[in-house]
Parts: structure tokens; C-alpha cells; sequence
């Protein structure tokens, strides 16, 4: 077992006030606060994502997370709240939590949305106690301003991710280990 140090505890430390000046509080609005912010970072993605529209056209469902933070100082972690939107209707609230420990500094905001592509998945994501990211995602990304690649392949995978809306100091983002859970707004 390995002992925690000193040097340990200051490092850990040190990542907290990074992701507390982040401030991704929704302040206590409720479900009123999260769903107003998932309708702005639904109008941004249809306008700056090319293809983003036909994809929520498809869906059975979509996960929006308007705002995830991240921040990491050697140890790391990143949170955020939205809502699961079936036919365009909030259906439930969730958070997003993850943690992360290596060579990192810095942080950064974004936002994502999960499109459940099938009933099956949506369903799976909907009775799981806790539903966490892993290699079954597909990420359908831009190519340098093209179409997000949506075609008859793409269509037919269960779970299609797009992150969108970065800004920060840490480059990337990405959704594994990305843990989400329904909660109360």
C-alpha cells in the first residue's frame, strides 16, 4: 500500500481551486437553469457543427451537457449537468463526473451531446444505475469544416458523440471515463 505523502496532498489540493475558478455552478434554478442552458448549446451546435441537425433528426434520444469543466493539476477531474431530451422534451436530469491523475495542468470548459441512435441504447442508458463512457462510442467529428461524417454507416452505430464549444488551456477533450447519473435539478 502506498503511503500518502505531503507532496501528494498539495498536488491534489492544488487541482481544486483550478476547477473552482472554472465555476460551473448552474446556480440552484433547477430544471429551468439546465434546460435553458441545453437549449443555447443545442442552437450553437446545430449552427457551428455542420451535419449536427440531421444527426438530432435521427436520434432517439440525445444527452446535452452544456457546460462540463475540467481542470487538473496532476490529479484532475471534470463535472457538468444536462438533460436527456427525447422528441425535443426533457425526460431527465444528469451529471457528469470523471477523474483523472498524470501529466496535466491547466483546464478547460465544453460542451457535448450523446445522440442514442437506437431504442435498445437509449433504453440501456436509461435503466443503468450509472452509465459510463467506453469504447462503444463512435465520435463523429468535423472535418476541418466539412460534414460531421453522418452516412448510413454512422446512422446504424447505437452511440454517436460530439464534443463542441472548447475553450481553455488544455488541448483536447475527450469522454472516457466520463461517468453519468440521473439527479433531482
Amino acid at each position: 500500500m502506498r503511503k500518502l505523502t505531503r507532496r501528494h496532498f498539495v498536488i491534489s489540493g492544488a487541482a481544486l481551486p483550478l476547477l473552482a475558478a472554472c465555476n460551473n455552478s448552474i446556480n440552484s434554478g433547477g430544471g429551468a437553469s439546465i434546460d435553458g442552458r441545453v437549449d443555447a448549446a443545442l442552437n450553437f451546435m446545430t449552427a457551428e457543427v455542420p451535419g449536427a441537425q440531421e444527426l438530432a433528426t435521427s436520434a432517439k434520444g440525445m444527452l446535452v451537457m452544456p457546460l462540463i469543466t475540467e481542470a487538473g493539476f496532476g490529479f484532475g477531474g471534470s463535472y457538468g449537468r444536462g438533460a436527456l431530451r427525447i422528441n425535443g422534451v426533457t425526460v431527465d436530469y444528469y451529471s457528469a463526473t470523471a477523474g483523472s491523475f498524470g501529466l496535466q495542468i491547466g483546464a478547460q470548459q465544453y460542451a457535448h451531446t450523446i445522440f442514442f441512435m437506437t431504442d435498445a441504447a437509449l433504453q440501456g442508458f436509461r435503466t443503468s444505475s450509472g452509465w459510463g463512457v467506453g469504447g462503444d462510442v463512435r465520435y463523429a467529428v468535423s472535418d476541418r469544416g466539412g460534414m460531421i461524417g453522418i452516412d448510413t454507416t454512422t446512422l446504424t452505430d447505437p452511440v454517436i458523440a460530439i464534443v463542441y464549444g472548447q475553450a481553455g488551456l488544455i488541448v483536447g477533450a475527450t469522454l472516457e471515463g466520463m461517468r453519468y447519473t440521473r439527479i433531482l435539478p
